[in-house]
């Protein structure tokens, strides 16, 4: 390989991950004015990856190749004009790598992003972790505390035990919240009361509504953090006090919503749509505070479920899409 070229992954057409994935040389990017370059250890994998490849509601490439991945963790090692050279050396995590117009994520060696897209990551702190970071964490981030404090508030989370929801019952008992989290059963009632929640409600076999009512004497919750807004909208607008928000980051069951609009109204309601990867600058720099502060004070988990090489990137897509991760699914890309 010369020094010009690098591994990396990328797709150039949608489709399934094994028949679309393509894994090689590539040349080496170099970083503009305001970017920094950086050599990626761990390259973290989101849904939100897997669908753009495979096409989801009909996404389009928009590209003659992606590589993919708009989350990772490394170190800086060429800044841009513009950018101080003494970030060369920084480890650091980065986010939104392959969003909107840019088509180079982090499955690769090198990658290339915005200056302000490299988060300086706490010393000790493991590369797959800070390649956890960036949509799971910031979205979780917006999703509690994008309409306000939390403090001395109860918020209701849905699918405590997922990547965003672990991280979003972590944030909302760090911030001040009493949390209730649902889940699909007990290993992962374990994990969110791990994660701070007071209280786990098993949707698979309770009523969610009746049992929120019951932990909180009939008063309901503030907040819900939403990880299915179409199936649980009936239960989230009847467990919500009045003025009530459900900040909802993803609908994948029924991309069209069954939206009744008095049950809002008569209670004053509000309906967030999270988007993780469009949060308004004062959101993104309050994520990045707050979620390497706490790192640094051991506050914070994410939790890996598998780490794949990065020449079998393939069955990490596999097996987010399999719905069988028990937490985050992390690529290595470098020592």
């Amino acid at each position: 390989m010369s020094p010009n070229s690098m591994k990396a992954v990328w797709y150039r057409a949608t489709g399934p991950a094994r028949e679309v994935l393509r894994y090689g040389d590539v040349e080496a990017p170099r970083p503009g004015r305001g970017e920094v370059r950086v050599r990626v250890a761990a390259s973290g994998v989101n849904p939100s990856d897997t669908k753009r490849r495979g096409g989801w509601l009909g996404m389009e490439l928009g590209h003659a190749r992606v590589i993919p991945h708009s989350d990772g963790a490394g170190t800086v090692n060429a800044v841009g004009d513009g950018v101080d050279p003494g970030r060369i050396g920084e480890r650091v995590w980065v986010w939104n790598a392959q969003a909107g117009a840019r088509p180079f994520g982090t499955a690769a060696e090198w990658v290339t992003v915005p200056n302000a897209q490299a988060a300086r990551l706490p010393d000790g702190v493991p590369w797959s972790i800070g390649a956890g970071l960036g949509v799971p964490g910031c979205t979780a981030h917006y999703a509690v505390l994008g309409d306000g404090p939390v403090r001395g508030k109860r918020v209701l989370v849905q699918g405590g035990a997922g990547a965003v929801g672990h991280m979003a019952v972590q944030i909302a008992v760090l911030s001040g919240a009493e949390v209730i989290a649902t889940v699909s059963g007990a290993a992962k009632g374990e994990v969110a009361v791990g994660g701070g929640a007071r209280h786990v409600v098993n949707y698979r076999r309770e009523d969610v509504a009746a049992r929120v009512r019951d932990l909180t004497g009939g008063e309901g919750v503030d907040r819900v953090i939403e990880v299915d807004l179409a199936a649980n909208m009936a239960t989230d607008v009847e467990v919500l006090r009045p003025h009530g928000t459900i900040a909802s980051y993803s609908s994948t069951s029924g991309p069209k919503l069954p939206l009744a609009y008095y049950p809002l109204a008569f209670k004053d309601l509000r309906i967030h749509f999270v988007q993780g990867y469009l949060l308004p600058a004062p959101a993104r720099q309050a994520a990045i505070r707050d979620l390497t502060a706490w790192l640094s004070a051991g506050q914070l988990e994410v939790r890996i479920a598998e780490v794949f090489p990065l020449s079998d990137t393939a069955s990490a897509h596999e097996l987010l899409e399999s719905g069988r991760a028990d937490g985050k699914v992390v690529v290595a890309v470098g020592s």
